[in-house]
């Protein structure tokens, strides 16, 4: 290995593709990617679709009609990155330019510092609530060990995974069986009438929307599977499998509680130890993925080392974490609705402009005022989707628009191709 080779290596391949000596197992990918999807928000999630849905047959069709539409989607991305071993930043170097591309990267990594800061404070307020510890240093302990993690790069976040997912599988079914066991079997947990009932189209908008600018960083991880078949698979189980199974795990815990908060679940069931144990193992496995997609989207803004930027990223979403909890969750979200059009433009220049594969030696334009258009339109149709009916599913609105009007736009504008 050479001077270069090994400084990206010790960088974790930021901004190249990985070397085949360097991918990893389908059994790695797939642990990573379930480690991702298995995140406490999702439960949360789960929870709110318990309470406004009859377990079966809505709520059982609800989840996995909008677990299929993420599995599908980043599998698209799954694929390509399995294809060319780059990460979300540099395949958008290729659809939106160099220079064009460090604005997806600033909004995705902006975006998941944030996420990164309300997750540990997600930790630590129930720590406090529940056990009586100081808010301050659990935030600061928890968001400096988060932040080694990904310091350490994949393989760190692979280890975390290979623990956190038996662990959160386990005391996820654990919480499952207590709720049924305690409450009459699914026949009686079948027969309750939602409160505030919510229509599938709704339900379906809030499972695909809880995860999908999540689903757009898929890439960030993807990229080092061997092939693109172990690439698509595991990115397919991740969404599928292990998302629908965190929405399954907080619904039944909520119909049987009567409460979203998965914390607040546990407690009430007597699994105390084990929901504070599976509440840190949801969030960390998710907050170092975060973190570590923010880290590849500042290196490519900045040129610095991915370790770097992570610091600094860590840094402030910790700094920040309790600020961004109470004042700017709501605009973390609006935030959110921008990231799925980077996807979709990704998959139309992968998938169709290129023909599913990027030429060796092939250097990425300067700007690709195509992409920025497409992903203009894509943020204006998400925000006039409507509320209900088939159109509901904001983040999908802007993914399918994306893709259409960059196609057309490469089309019409200057510099795009025939």
């Amino acid at each position: 290995m050479d001077a270069a080779q090994a400084a990206h290596s010790h960088d974790d391949y930021a901004q190249t593709p990985v070397p085949e000596k360097d991918r990893r197992s389908f059994f790695s990918i797939s642990m990573v990617m379930l480690g991702y999807t298995f995140f406490a928000a999702s439960m949360w999630t789960g929870g709110t679709l318990g309470t406004g849905l009859k377990l079966f047959p809505d709520l059982v069709v609800t989840i996995l009609a909008g677990n299929i539409i993420l599995g599908i989607y980043g599998g698209f991305l799954g694929y390509a990155a399995s294809s060319t071993n780059l990460s979300t930043h540099m395949l958008a170097r290729y659809a939106f330019g160099v220079l064009g591309s460090k604005l997806p990267s600033f909004m995705l990594a902006i975006t998941q510092i944030g996420w990164f800061g309300v997750g540990v404070a997600m930790l630590a307020y129930p720590l406090n609530k529940l056990l009586g510890l100081p808010l301050t240093p659990v935030i600061l302990i928890s968001g400096a060990l988060m932040t080694l993690t990904v310091v350490v790069g994949f393989k760190a976040i692979e280890w975390i995974s290979w623990i956190a997912v038996p662990a959160i599988l386990l005391l996820g079914i654990w919480s499952m069986a207590t709720a049924l066991g305690e409450n009459g079997g699914v026949a009686v947990l079948a027969a309750i009438e939602p409160k505030s009932p919510m229509t599938f189209a709704v339900g379906v908008a809030l499972g695909v929307g809880s995860f999908i600018s999540g689903a757009t960083l898929t890439p960030d991880f993807v990229r080092f599977a061997k092939n693109r078949r172990d690439g698509v698979s595991a990115t397919v189980i991740g969404f599928t499998f292990g998302n629908s199974l965190m929405f399954f795990f907080g619904a039944i815990g909520a119909m049987a509680v009567g409460v979203a908060d998965t914390a607040e679940v546990l407690a009430a069931q007597g699994l105390l130890g084990g929901g504070i144990a599976l509440l840190a193992l949801n969030i960390w496995t998710t907050n170092d993925n975060a973190l570590y997609a923010s880290g590849l989207g500042l290196a490519n803004i900045t040129g610095w080392k991915r370790k770097t930027v992570t610091i600094i990223g860590g840094t402030i979403g910790t700094i920040f974490a309790d600020f961004l909890y109470n004042n700017f969750v709501g605009w973390l979200t609006f935030l959110s609705v921008s990231l799925p059009p980077i996807g979709g433009i990704i998959i139309a220049d992968f998938f169709i402009r290129r023909g599913r594969q990027i030429a060796e030696g092939e250097k990425p334009e300067f700007l690709r005022v195509a992409a920025l258009v497409a992903w203009g339109c894509a943020l204006g149709v998400s925000k006039i989707s409507p509320a209900e009916g088939f159109f509901c599913v904001a983040p999908l609105n802007s993914i399918f628009t994306a893709a259409v009007v960059y196609l057309i736009a490469d089309k019409l504008l200057p510099g795009g191709k025939s």
